[in-house]
């Protein structure tokens, strides 16, 4: 289901410091070193597997950044907060 602007707000509101950046929902992170930021990509894909949504992935030594959006709808869809959730749970899990 594609969400309107305000949904879209609304929805970002409830997860921790995930942004709409160039009609994407982004989150950024930074890890004390390459290696735990390639482990938490790891952790990320597998994620993303169960959820059949894969997500842009960009890491640049430390910086991981996470963008969300539903390319086959060209849209934020349900689908992309449902894997942003899916990563703030693991997140927390091991952050």
């Amino acid at each position: 289901m594609v969400l309107s602007e305000e949904d879209i707000q609304e929805r970002l509101a409830e997860l921790k410091d995930w942004t709409l950046k160039d009609e994407k929902i982004v989150k950024i992170l930074q890890f004390p070193s390459f290696m735990e930021a390639i482990d938490f990509v790891n952790k990320i894909a597998k994620i993303a597997e169960i959820h059949n949504h894969h997500p842009i992935i960009n890491i640049n030594w430390k910086t991981v950044r996470i963008s969300l959006k539903s390319f086959d709808v060209n849209s934020i869809t349900e689908r992309d907060f449902s894997l942003a959730s899916a990563i703030e749970e693991q997140i927390k899990k091991d952050y």
